[in-house]
């Protein structure tokens, strides 16, 4: 029980004790600055169960609680009761984590829920880019936090890996590729892919250009031109299974994976499942049948199936085409159906996606609600905003995008200068060194994106992004690897408790410690990792301050040494275990 919810305890017995009342829950925060005390009961929530002025609930309360010597003094501010600690409270909190490190975290049980996350879903046509990389750390760092907060969590992805637009890179390759590979050219293989892709758009504008110029509308222009016309055919191809094309298909599916396992394994996100369009298109025909049967959908005349929602706000979603063929909304309806079905105790589904797909899983939920399953409750839409650039928008098909490996690579080398110019490097070797500069660089990138509230837009500025100073992912790396010094020059041992007069800044220290697994829980039920990136940031400026003020190995009282040195290290742990939650390392060294 951490400090806040033996607060809580003690504030809710005191109530029924003065006021024969149990209330549900009572709301504590943190006493503000300019007031005495460590924390505060919130009084005007309570006024209609208890019947009274608030002042006199507050008054009535505290007097019961320091009575009971659960609290050494109070004051009350209108409807606010801020009340004072014993510090025996707070010692106690530094010696359970000298006894066990793992004090105040969750863990996960074979009775906790299981909560799905699904991120990442890249098509097979084009490397990631710099809005994979925000999708990604965010589903990764969401997932951790899910399972921090103390549920089973599955990480997933749908890698889309057909239609025209893998055609598209194909019939590229084939006419302009002169069978180059990753390995003739030395490229990753998504790079290789993507290069034909860009390749197919800039060939194909052409040729729209050359029939507008024959008289053709542009229109007519986009659907004639030779390219697109041979991508068509291939994915009719594909569909029937053609050997030749299958075969293709796969190999240049190859290299992709292979591209992307390079650059996940470098982001430092992993999935525990994989699932494949080419497998999951055809799911979701049933679903229509049966809907159809039950008056949720409707058939047009020309055969093509929908859904009217306009009493709902929406409009009218077509399901399945008049040729029986699916959409996109039918394969999310069949596979949100098999996960369920294939996975008994999954409880919650998470989609990782981007805020231009909000009507889409507005409606996509809504469908499966009025299909009546009752887990489309349980479904989720974490919708991030887009990542901009200073000129303007990404392009895949025009090249004009931040590539994921390129902007890793150039974080690494902006860490790496900055960490030689800043010295204290000498006792490195050179792979020590490499290994340093992946982490702060990659510290600086994910603490930049993660930081940002996900529903907001990120204006992405790479010089802005490894600023090493302020609020940025370095700056904590480093606190963290100043804590690490402390012990190594002495590592902490028992202290006599009895010894310890805390000041007020350890105790703040404390309870902004004791808050981090309550940060967990809120980051989890919002989806938000901006929260405990923050949270760190808090109680790193925190600690500098009070390392700045307050001599921890200097002095002779021992007791005083050790207790500073185990408070210190429960700091470090903690920010540890925030920065691993953002998907982050940390340097022993810097």
């Amino acid at each position: 029980m951490n400090l806040k919810q033996q607060v809580e305890y003690f504030v809710r017995n005191a109530i029924q004790d003065v006021f024969e009342i149990l209330p549900e829950s009572v709301e504590i925060q943190f006493t503000r600055r300019e007031f005495e005390g460590e924390y505060t009961l919130v009084v005007f929530p309570l006024i209609r169960s208890l019947k009274g002025k608030p002042e006199d609930i507050a008054t009535k309360i505290g007097d019961h609680l320091l009575a009971q010597k659960q609290i050494v003094a109070f004051n009350v501010v209108k409807g606010f009761l801020n009340m004072s600690l014993d510090s025996a409270l707070f010692l106690n909190n530094v010696v359970n984590y000298a006894t066990d490190k793992s004090y105040g975290f969750t863990q996960v049980t074979p009775t906790s829920r299981t909560v799905m996350v699904e991120y990442s879903s890249p098509n097979t046509n084009k490397p990631l880019h710099l809005g994979h990389v925000r999708n990604n750390l965010l589903g990764f760092s969401v997932a951790k936090i899910i399972q921090a907060a103390g549920n089973n969590v599955i990480k997933t992805q749908i890698i889309n890996d057909r239609g025209i637009h893998i055609c598209k890179s194909m019939v590229a390759w084939q006419k302009f590729g002169n069978g180059e590979t990753p390995a003739s050219t030395g490229l990753k293989g998504d790079h290789l892919v993507g290069k034909y892709y860009v390749e197919f758009d800039k060939n194909y504008r052409l040729e729209i250009k050359e029939l507008m110029e024959q008289g053709l509308s542009e229109d007519d222009a986009k659907k004639q031109a030779p390219l697109f016309v041979e991508a068509q055919q291939m994915l009719r191809q594909w569909e029937a299974q053609e050997p030749a094309v299958i075969e293709l298909w796969k190999t240049m599916n190859s290299w992709v994976y292979d591209g992307f396992a390079k650059t996940y394994k470098r982001l430092g996100v992993e999935f525990d499942e994989y699932l494949y369009e080419s497998n999951t298109y055809i799911l979701g025909k049933d679903i229509v049948d049966e809907g159809l049967a039950n008056g949720v959908f409707f058939k047009k005349e020309d055969g093509s199936v929908w859904i009217d929602l306009t009493e709902d706000g929406l409009d009218q979603k077509l399901v399945l085409r008049s040729d029986g063929t699916s959409v996109y909304m039918t394969q999310d309806l069949g596979t949100a159906v098999e996960r369920f079905k294939n996975n008994a105790t999954l409880e919650e589904l998470i989609y990782v996606v981007g805020n231009e797909q909000d009507y889409h899983f507005k409606v996509l939920f809504l469908i499966l609600a009025k299909l009546g399953y009752t887990w489309a409750e349980s479904l989720h839409h974490l919708s991030y905003g887009m990542v901009d650039l200073p000129n303007g928008k990404m392009k895949s098909r025009e090249g004009t995008v931040v590539d994921a490996d390129e902007l890793m690579e150039e974080i690494y080398q902006t860490a790496k200068t900055i960490s030689e110019e800043l010295g204290k490097l000498e006792a490195y070797d050179d792979a020590e060194k490499a290994e340093l500069y992946e982490k702060i660089g990659m510290g600086a990138l994910k603490y930049y994106i993660l930081k940002v509230d996900p529903k907001k837009r990120i204006l992405f500025d790479p010089q802005e992004s490894v600023d090493f100073n302020g609020n940025t992912g370095p700056f904590i790396q480093y606190t963290y690897a100043r804590i690490q010094s402390l012990v190594r020059k002495q590592a902490p041992a028992a202290f006599a408790i009895e010894q310890i007069v805390l000041n007020e800044a350890e105790k703040e220290m404390i309870r902004a410690l004791n808050d981090f697994q309550p940060t967990i829980k809120k980051a989890a039920d919002e989806l938000s990792p901006a929260l405990i990136a923050n949270y760190a940031y808090e109680l790193v400026k925190l600690f500098n301050s009070f390392y700045q003020n307050n001599p921890i190995l200097k002095g002779d009282d021992e007791d005083v040494k050790n207790f500073r040195l185990y408070l210190s290290q429960w700091v470090a742990n903690t920010i540890e275990s925030s920065l691993d939650l953002l998907g982050i390392g940390v340097p022993e060294r810097m």
